[in-house]
């Protein structure tokens, strides 16, 4: 593992009008690595995520991701980082209900610039790595969850990006379902070499990780070795 990490947050702050959610948080993120951020319901690591992806400006702290200070970025630079080197998975997967899952998991490239075709052709390859090409020409609202959830991936992933954040990715899924969405999601990040920041509170979940870090009450504890 390289000894200057791809994505680092320094002492971070951040509040909601007079609510703390972040109180000096610090972690970082090397390059290929799974990183579970553990915690119980309001305990910031949603909101940490929030920060690492550029999302949520702190109010004070660094953010730096590949030596860039993404604190110090405008909004349309975060932007653009955030469509070509950063994917997301969200707990209730997030597609469009409007187009097919193949035109979801296209999306992210054509936004790129790609043509349709080869932004077809790319999302037909990740559904199949995924295992739900059955579910291309089909609407999000008629897959499965566990399906659209895989889409999900698909269209985080299809772009290669450097880091994927994912926020409950399981959360709305049987035990069955989940397992099998996060041992495809995180063999096909192994096989792209993309780090992966997930935020769960299922120890199950975190198992997949590689290391686990414990926020609590805003702040993060000692990384703690998985694997």
């Amino acid at each position: 593992m390289p000894t200057e990490p791809l994505l680092t947050a320094e002492d971070l702050h951040l509040s909601f009008g007079s609510t703390p959610a972040l109180d000096s948080a610090s972690v970082e993120v090397h390059a290929g690595e799974i990183l579970a951020l553990m915690g119980p319901s309001g305990s910031g690591k949603s909101t940490l995520l929030h920060c690492l992806a550029g999302i949520l400006t702190p109010d004070s702290g660094r953010v730096t991701y590949a030596g860039r200070d993404l604190t110090a970025l405008h909004d349309n630079e975060r932007s653009a980082l955030r469509r070509s080197e950063f994917g997301f998975v969200f707990q209730f997967g997030q597609l469009v209900p409007e187009l097919t899952c193949l035109e979801n998991v296209a999306l992210p490239l054509r936004l790129g610039g790609a043509s349709r075709r080869a932004a077809l052709r790319s999302a037909e390859a990740w559904l199949e790595r995924l295992e739900v090409s059955d579910v291309a020409d089909k609407r999000p609202g008629q897959a499965s969850g566990g399906q659209g959830q895989r889409v999900a991936v698909a269209r985080a992933l299809v772009t290669r990006p450097k880091v994927v954040f994912a926020d409950e990715p399981t959360g709305a899924l049987d035990s069955l379902n989940g397992e099998r969405v996060m041992e495809l999601f995180v063999a096909a990040a192994r096989d792209t070499g993309a780090a992966v920041v997930l935020v769960t509170h299922e120890p199950r979940v975190a198992a997949y990780s590689d290391h686990e870090a414990v926020v609590r009450d805003g702040r993060v504890r000692a990384r703690e070795y998985v694997r």
